[in-house]
C-alpha cells in the first residue's frame, strides 16, 4: 500500500500565495490572448474572412439555385460578420492553446499521477470538439438544409440572410462542440469517485431520455438534427463507460491493487 506522505510529498513547495496565484493566472490568458491572435492573423491571411464565409455556406448553397446568394439584411452585416466568423474560426483553431494553459495553471497543484491524467484528456477533449464541429459541417448540415428545402414552396425564394444563418451554425458547433465531450464528463465522474461503472450502466436508459431532450432543446425543429445529436451523445455515454474502465484497468495495474471506488 502507498504511504500517503508519499502522495503529499508530491506538492511540497508547490504552494503559492493568493497574489502569485492570480499574477499566473494572468499570465495564462495572456498567452491565450496571444495565441489567439495569431490564429487570427494566420487566418485573416488565409483563407481570410471571405474564404470562411464560402466555405461554412458550402451546405446551404449546395441546397439553393445555382445562382443564388445568401443576403445581407443588416447595413454592417457585409462587416462584422465575417469579423465574427473570423474570432469563431480563431478561438476554435486555438483550442489545444487554451487547454494546454488551463493545465498548465492548475499542473502544479497535482500530484504526478494526475498530471498524466489530464493530458491525455486534453488532447481528447480539443479531438472531439473538432470531430463534434466537422461532424455538423459535413453532414448535419447539408441533411438539415435538405430536410427544410423540401417544405418550401416554388414561389418562396429561400435566400437566408447571413448574420442569422451564421449565429444558427456557431450555435450548433457549440453545442455539439459541448456534447461530443461526454466521455470526458463521464470518465472524469468515475475518476473522482463520484459514480461508479455499475451506477452509469444503470442510468444508461435516463441518459437516452436526457440525450434526446437536449437535442431537442438545443437544436433546430426538425428530426434530423435532433437525431444527429442525440444519438452520438448516447453512443459517445458508451464509450466514456469504456474509457473509465480502461482508466481502472491502469490504475489497477500500476498500483498492483484493485481501485475501489467510494459511489459504489
Amino acid at each position: 500500500m502507498s504511504d500517503p506522505k508519499d502522495s503529499t510529498d508530491e506538492l511540497a513547495g508547490s504552494e503559492q500565495p493568493f497574489v502569485q496565484h492570480l499574477m499566473e493566472l494572468r499570465d495564462r490568458l495572456l498567452y491565450g490572448v496571444v495565441g489567439l491572435a495569431i490564429c487570427m492573423a494566420l487566418l485573416a491571411f488565409w483563407p481570410g474572412p471571405s474564404g470562411l464565409i464560402d466555405l461554412i455556406a458550402v451546405p446551404i448553397r449546395a441546397h439553393m439555385p445555382p445562382d443564388a446568394k445568401l443576403i445581407a439584411v443588416g447595413v454592417f452585416s457585409p462587416f462584422f460578420v465575417p469579423i465574427k466568423v473570423l474570432a469563431m474560426a480563431a478561438l476554435l483553431l486555438s483550442l489545444p492553446w487554451w487547454m494546454y494553459q488551463v493545465w498548465a495553471f492548475v499542473a502544479p497543484g497535482l500530484y504526478s499521477h494526475e498530471k498524466r491524467f489530464a493530458i491525455p484528456l486534453i488532447l481528447l477533449g480539443s479531438l472531439l470538439a473538432y470531430v463534434g464541429i466537422a461532424f455538423v459541417q459535413f453532414f448535419v448540415l447539408d441533411k438539415m438544409f435538405g430536410f427544410i428545402q423540401q417544405f418550401t414552396p416554388e414561389s418562396v425564394a429561400a435566400t437566408p440572410d447571413i448574420a442569422s444563418y451564421v449565429e444558427a451554425i456557431l450555435s450548433l458547433y457549440l453545442a455539439f462542440g459541448l456534447a461530443f465531450q461526454v466521455p470526458i464528463v463521464v470518465v472524469l465522474l468515475v475518476k473522482m469517485g463520484m459514480v461508479s461503472i455499475k451506477q452509469l450502466r444503470e442510468f444508461r436508459g435516463y441518459f437516452i431520455v436526457v440525450a434526446f431532450v437536449i437535442a431537442a432543446i438545443v437544436t433546430p425543429p426538425d428530426v434530423i438534427s435532433q437525431l444527429a445529436l442525440a444519438i452520438p451523445m448516447c453512443l459517445l455515454y458508451e464509450l466514456g463507460i469504456l474509457g473509465a474502465q480502461w482508466f481502472i484497468k491502469k490504475d489497477e495495474a500500476q498500483s498492483g491493487e484493485k481501485v475501489t471506488n467510494p459511489a459504489e
